[in-house]
């Protein structure tokens, strides 16, 4: 199970930082990924992290102001965001990957948690 918290209000130029929790997995894992899905667009790929956190991935939309990690003795992935925009406003969500390859593309991966509202006043 995903859990993502951490969303919430903020302003323009502000910081927040997103969690993914995953509890109850059993099985190995790929890479653990952020997406965001702004009203009335398609879900997008903001971040990748792999399980050993060797490898981080970003969009170029948010390269430089984002930052993913993972904690795994805690199972925890976490995203801080920097330098917020008004067009970073959007829901996010965590996701998992269980094999290798397309990391940026949603339909990689298996299985997602629900997700969590940022909004960014300008």
């Amino acid at each position: 199970q995903l859990q993502a918290s951490g969303g919430g209000l903020v302003q323009a130029g502000g910081s927040l930082r997103l969690s993914c929790a995953d509890s109850g997995r059993t099985f190995s894992i790929y890479a653990t990924g952020w997406f965001r899905q702004a009203p009335g667009k398609e879900r997008e790929f903001v971040a990748a992290i792999t399980w050993y956190g060797i490898s981080t991935y970003y969009s170029d939309s948010v390269k430089g102001r984002f930052t993913i990690s993972r904690d795994n003795a805690k199972n925890t992935v976490y995203l801080q965001m920097n330098s917020l925009k008004p067009e970073d406003t959007a829901v996010y969500y965590c996701a998992i990957k269980i094999l290798d390859g397309n990391i940026w593309s949603r339909d990689a991966y298996n299985y997602w948690g629900q997700g969590t509202l940022v909004t960014v006043s300008s």
